[in-house]
């Protein structure tokens, strides 16, 4: 297999990562169209831990470039990026939703938790 450079393993890292966001909202897309946002958001909080713990799990496995206490940091602030970007300023055009414990606050640290643990276990086992 050819060497990655650094622009290579940036670039996979950052994938990882926008998937993950691409994925929890999915979660809130297709939850806002058949549940209601209380809901929506429960479906939120523990569906984006797990899809970040198996993004972390492929992540580590296959590339592993970053440990995990990095690559938890980069997950969630390429997360947090997007949603400030683009759904708060683009799509919502508010900020409203950084002031729902449920709909922010509690899965970022969830996402870091799961992709950290996640990251550790795999390094450990590796």
């Amino acid at each position: 297999m050819a060497q990655i450079g650094n622009i290579g393993k940036t670039a996979i890292i950052l994938v990882h990562a926008v998937v993950g966001w691409g994925y929890c909202g999915g979660l809130i897309a297709v939850g806002r169209q058949y549940f209601s946002i209380d809901t929506t958001l429960i479906i939120h909080a523990v569906g984006a831990p797990i899809g970040f713990a198996l993004l972390s799990w492929l992540y580590h496995r296959k590339f592993g470039f970053t440990n995990p206490l990095n690559t938890a940091w980069i997950f969630l602030g390429v997360v947090i990026a997007l949603d400030v970007f683009l759904v708060a300023l683009v799509f919502e055009k508010s900020f409203a939703m950084f002031t729902s414990l449920m709909g922010t606050w509690i899965p970022f640290v969830l996402i870091f938790g799961a992709t950290y643990i996640t990251g550790v276990s795999v390094s450990k086992n590796a």
